[in-house]
């Protein structure tokens, strides 16, 4: 039986780590230059208030290595029922952060015996000194239904100097669409403090 994003929406956290080891590895020319609502469904009421629920995330294809890279950006909080707008900073263009990478996991160890096909590395993809929590995450992404890429789901885990630290937070991603060349962003450049005078 292939599972909806409402069977997802009802699941606690065992169901859905179930799912993510049983998972299937990523489509990557299904997701590539696509994008994706994204939907916590872990954290507490109070986290969703004061920071976020439903989120985007996008992947791209670098035309020159043919990695897939990607990016999150910051949504209204109107539901999922369409994809919701962007919000906007002070110039009209999309807030976006925790950049990332789609990297191959196989010989790598993870936490829970996890043995899937590809995680999200935020480590080395130029995030900003100020964004530190993306700049340890290293997270498993599942497809949920085998065969196809409409939905896929998410399992937090932060990698602190080699020290893997789970997280009991899993996020689905459900298929908006392709992403426009007028969506995407460049992969930023990273940048130290500056020092303290």
């Amino acid at each position: 039986m292939l599972l909806q994003l409402e069977d997802l929406l009802q699941m606690k956290s065992p169901d859905l780590h179930a799912i993510v080891q049983r998972g299937e590895p990523l489509d990557l020319d299904a997701i590539a230059d696509t994008s994706y609502t994204g939907i916590d469904l872990s954290m507490p009421a109070w986290f969703h208030k004061l920071m976020w629920k439903s989120f985007r995330k996008t992947f791209h294809r670098d035309p020159a290595s043919g990695d897939i890279r990607g990016w999150n950006v910051k949504v209204e909080q109107t539901g999922w029922d369409r994809p919701p707008a962007a919000k906007l900073d002070g110039e009209g263009r999309p807030i976006t952060f925790g950049h990332y990478e789609v990297r191959a996991a196989a010989g790598l160890k993870f936490p829970r015996q996890w043995q899937g096909g590809h995680y999200l590395d935020y480590r080395f993809a130029g995030n900003t000194f100020f964004d530190w929590p993306a700049r340890a995450g290293y997270c498993p992404l599942v497809t949920v239904n085998p065969g196809s890429s409409e939905l896929l789901l998410g399992w937090e885990v932060f990698n602190v100097g080699g020290l893997m630290i789970p997280v009991g937070d899993y996020w689905v991603l459900r298929r908006e669409g392709s992403l426009a060349p007028a969506d995407l962003v460049p992969r930023p450049v990273e940048k130290a403090p500056a020092a303290r005078r």
